[in-house]
């Protein structure tokens, strides 16, 4: 065996030599192991600087002064450190595979992923956190957390208020949330009360009525409070349960072909319309768990802190 090149190649008598790469081992399990193993190789050769960047150019003047450049931090390499070592485990996710494949006769893809407490979402860590919301760990206020899921992202954001509300429709998920010691509010109940700060994380692409749930926000908020919106773009909307086509009932007027065009779309037709102002925003990789395909997936989410208009 030898190396051109930077590619391993099996020599053979006659003098000529393959490149490991051309071969693909028989069998589904060996397959989809060789070719995990290719995944997680392109995985560590991304630039990852690239996922918190952003073409200025590209964004109203407005919004790019009031953009904070993240970076890829301790908190998140650890995440998907984390993610390696499961998605590793072999055993366990094959595990996985064979109890969706029935589970998901009777239980939602979400439903599935709270009993079995994997898929677990990463949004941005609590350095990242303190920049976002620019308030120091230990702060008092109010939190609600609008379909919060397992409760990973939750915890970091529990980290920066002495109360913390919850709403999710999932069961398995409610299950997961109350272990954490979390207070889960009824989805018709949350607008009864005003919170502090309301965090709606990629929620606005996921339910049936996101303007509805924008203006129930704008209703809950305290005067002088702030809510966090994170949402994929491109804007690719998908409710899980209800409509067959899984579409939602209202559309979020989003467009433009890039992420930055995005961006200038969704304040200009969604945010202001409903009545909020943006005071800093980020861009954010959605990392979440991985399988047995690769060890981890991720989004561009674009996170902003607003305010009420005045």
């Amino acid at each position: 065996m030898e190396c051109r090149n930077g590619v391993c190649c099996a020599q053979y008598s006659d003098g000529t030599c393959k490149p490991f790469s051309l071969y693909r081992p028989r069998g589904a399990l060996p397959r989809a192991l060789y070719n995990k193993h290719l995944s997680d190789i392109e995985l560590k050769r991304i630039d990852k600087d690239q996922w918190y960047k952003c073409n200025h150019e590209e964004l109203r003047p407005d919004l790019s002064s009031k953009f904070l450049q993240m970076e890829y931090d301790n908190e998140t390499r650890n995440f998907l450190e984390e993610c390696e070592r499961k998605s590793d485990h072999v055993i366990l996710q094959i595990w996985y595979t064979l109890i969706k494949s029935i589970l998901s006769w009777f239980l939602s893809h979400t439903n599935i992923n709270g009993l079995l407490k994997r898929g677990s979402m990463f949004v941005f860590s609590s350095n990242q956190g303190i920049r976002l919301l620019n308030r120091p760990l230990g702060s008092e206020g109010t939190l609600l957390d609008l379909g919060a899921g397992d409760g990973k992202v939750t915890q970091v954001l529990a980290n920066f208020y002495n109360k913390v509300y919850v709403t999710e429709v999932a069961t398995t998920m409610k299950w997961a949330l109350k272990r954490k010691g979390f207070s889960l509010l009824d989805i018709n109940e949350w607008q009864n009360r005003t919170y502090d700060t309301i965090s709606c994380l990629n929620l606005l692409d996921r339910c049936e009525n996101p303007l509805t749930l924008l203006h129930d926000i704008k209703n809950a908020l305290d005067p002088h409070g702030h809510v966090i919106i994170a949402i994929v773009l491109p804007y690719k909307p998908y409710v899980e349960s209800g409509r067959p086509d899984h579409n939602p009932n209202q559309f979020l007027p989003i467009t433009g072909e890039t992420f930055e065009q995005q961006v200038n779309s969704l304040i200009e037709e969604v945010i202001h319309p409903a009545g909020f102002v943006v005071e800093r925003w980020t861009r954010l990789p959605y990392l979440c768990e991985g399988d047995l395909s690769q060890s981890y997936y991720w989004l561009d989410d674009a996170v902003f802190i607003l305010r009420r208009d005045s």
